[in-house]
């Protein structure tokens, strides 16, 4: 059995032999901790199998159309779009807005490339804006001071599945008759104030890479939430034209109606997801678990000054889609990440912070520093978490925490 993956409900008797195997092998070596272990729900592969039966393995199939109706209703969005990508869902978002050469958009310097490139990809320059440094999103209270009369859109980023003062940004744009979307790519199963995330701006955008909370390898969605929107975007979702009303018997034959390109996704991969959609309050509730016992034995070091833990506003509800510890230094960081390593801990730093890389050099737009965004990216590490994690897996990386800043404790008292 492959240590990245947790087995299907229904073979419970192979993963209990499994289990007791494992532990067998835990007290002859090391425990190794990956990042990352995807976890299937047990109907993945059924649901592959039916899909290549019925002959249908491009887009617009019935797996497609069972996602499109329960993130819909998940997410509370007035419709819901599968795409291959989360980055083509935003490339979407981007037409959407009408952004073109000379538009502005305002997007935070830490967060992944595709935030600002599906922007920039229409001739738009992306204003970086510094984070929070509780949250590491997006900081509100520096939004309106970087709008311009060019402004065409906000972009917040809810990172870690945490959501962004979403109140605050949505009074910026109203002001300033500009358009919010919601990278939400880490924010399925999440909300702000009831709402879930990517369903308060224009736009949301919502991934299932194979690195997310619930998972189809490549894929997204984009959450349209004014129903005026809905069928342009299906027109780029299928390269510009009205295939749409044509597989909806309004049309006898399709034509090209507008931009567009291809960012339909197969039906192998919506069989895929739709397991996983089945299992989303499962998945999300074990990540939960894991991310709430990470932080009740780390907050011993927290009150001890070793590091910092990420503070969960009253108002959100997190996915635990990441949990991350701050340390005090990039030195720290360093020798910590080193450490875990050496004992096969899988842990990671996140981005490099957009306005600091060649291609914001390259746009004209890395002049202003942003301080919180550059220390804590330096700082940060992520630690291992998926809903299949153990508690002696958690213990053990806590348990190797702990042993690196009692040493690095010993060390400066010796100094």
């Amino acid at each position: 059995m492959s240590a990245f993956f947790s087995p299907p409900p229904e073979s419970f008797g192979k993963f209990f032999f499994e289990s007791a195997r494992r532990l067998c092998d835990i007290r002859r070596k090391p425990m190794k901790v990956p990042f990352n272990r995807i976890s299937l729900e047990g109907s993945e592969i059924r649901n592959i199998e039916e899909a290549i039966a019925a002959g249908h393995l491009q887009g617009d199939g019935k797996f497609m159309k069972i996602c499109e109706e329960k993130i819909s209703a998940m997410a509370g969005a007035k419709a819901a779009l599968l795409t291959n990508s989360c980055t083509a869902s935003l490339d979407m978002a981007a037409m959407l807005c009408d952004i073109s050469a000379g538009d502005e958009v305002i997007v935070p310097s830490y967060t992944f490339v595709s935030s600002a490139n599906a922007f920039v990809l229409r001739g738009a320059k992306p204003v970086f804006c510094d984070i929070s440094p509780d949250t590491l999103n997006i900081d509100a209270s520096k939004i309106e001071e970087l709008v311009t009369p060019r402004t065409r859109a906000i972009v917040p980023v809810h990172y870690a599945g945490v959501g962004c003062e979403m109140d605050e940004i949505l009074a910026v744009a109203k002001r300033h008759s500009v358009k919010v979307v919601e990278d939400a790519a880490q924010g399925f199963m999440a909300s702000y104030k009831g709402r879930a995330l990517g369903s308060i701006g224009d736009f949301g955008s919502i991934s299932f890479h194979g690195t997310k909370n619930v998972v189809c390898g490549e894929g997204g969605a984009l959450l349209v939430n004014d129903p005026k929107f809905r069928d342009r975007a299906c027109f780029i979702r299928e390269k510009g034209t009205n295939r749409i009303h044509f597989v909806e018997g309004k049309i006898d034959k399709y034509t090209w109606v507008d931009y567009g390109d291809s960012f339909i996704p197969s039906e192998i991969l919506a069989a895929f997801l739709a397991a996983q959609l089945d299992a989303a309050e499962r998945l999300t509730s074990g990540r939960v678990a894991a991310w709430n016992y990470y932080y009740s034995r780390l907050s011993e070091l927290e009150r001890s000054g070793d590091l910092q833990l990420a503070k969960i506003p009253e108002h959100c509800r997190h996915n635990a889609h990441i949990f991350f510890i701050l340390t005090d230094s990039p030195e720290t960081e360093k020798e910590l990440e080193k450490f875990m390593k050496s004992r096969e801990i899988g842990v990671a730093q996140h981005y490099a912070p957009l306005h600091l890389c060649p291609m914001a050099r390259r746009l004209g737009c890395a002049s202003r520093p942003l301080p919180v965004s550059e220390r804590l990216s330096k700082t940060m590490l992520r630690l291992p978490i998926f809903s299949s994690i153990s508690r002696a897996e958690q213990d053990f990386v806590c348990d190797c925490l702990g042993e690196f800043f009692r040493g690095k404790r010993a060390r400066r008292a010796l100094a």
